[in-house]
């Protein structure tokens, strides 16, 4: 059985920093794209930052140049450094990773969820 399991998440004040791990473990053949969604109360769950096993990484508009995705393919963990942090950041973050795994089976698994609020 493959698990995520996310720390890192608090309450910050307008302007500080972040940093989010998210680690896989279990079954693990390999992993390819790994990323981050976040949910604000209301709204619909968005896509932060993604990255490819090659490191490779995309980001949504609005965190563009403060938030930083990473990731370390020998410890199956990805990081999200999320600097110059405003109070619209506030939401649950979500990781995920696309693993393949030893049970032959290519999923889609998620994180349990960590609580980010910014205060202004």
């Amino acid at each position: 059985q493959v698990q995520l399991v996310e720390s890192g998440g608090g309450l910050r004040q307008a302007g500080e920093s972040l940093r989010l791990s998210c680690a896989a473990s279990g079954s693990i053949i390999s992993i390819n794209s790994m990323g981050w969604y976040r949910q604000a109360p209301g709204k619909q769950r968005e896509l932060v930052a993604d990255i490819t096993r090659g490191g490779i990484a995309n980001y949504a508009d609005s965190v563009k140049g403060r938030f930083t995705i990473s990731r370390d393919n020998a410890k199956n963990t990805e990081y999200l450094q999320m600097n110059s942090l405003k109070p619209e950041d506030t939401a649950v973050y979500y990781c995920y990773a696309d693993i393949s795994s030893y049970s032959g089976n290519h999923v889609r698994t998620w994180g349990q969820g960590t609580q980010v609020t910014v205060s202004s």
